[in-house]
């Protein structure tokens, strides 16, 4: 594995575990915890998309325009 594919799949597991770890919303959870939780989701989504962003462009190109022919 390449340093590039071993530093995404490092970032995707921690995204991951964030997601996992998301408290489940119910009359116990706090907005306090909700908040804690959904910080350190989104700082692990966008470290993610950005290292994809920079490391993998043609695939992101492809995306972009599988995305547009879905709106045509």
């Amino acid at each position: 594995m390449d340093k590039k594919t071993k530093e995404c799949v490092k970032l995707l597991r921690e995204l991951v575990s964030d997601v996992q770890g998301a408290p489940y919303p119910g009359d116990e959870i706090r907005s306090e915890l909700y908040s804690i939780w959904y910080e350190h989701a989104q700082r692990a989504a966008v470290n993610c998309f950005e290292f994809l962003d920079e490391n993998f462009p043609k695939e992101q190109l492809e995306l972009d325009k599988t995305i547009d022919k879905l709106f045509k």
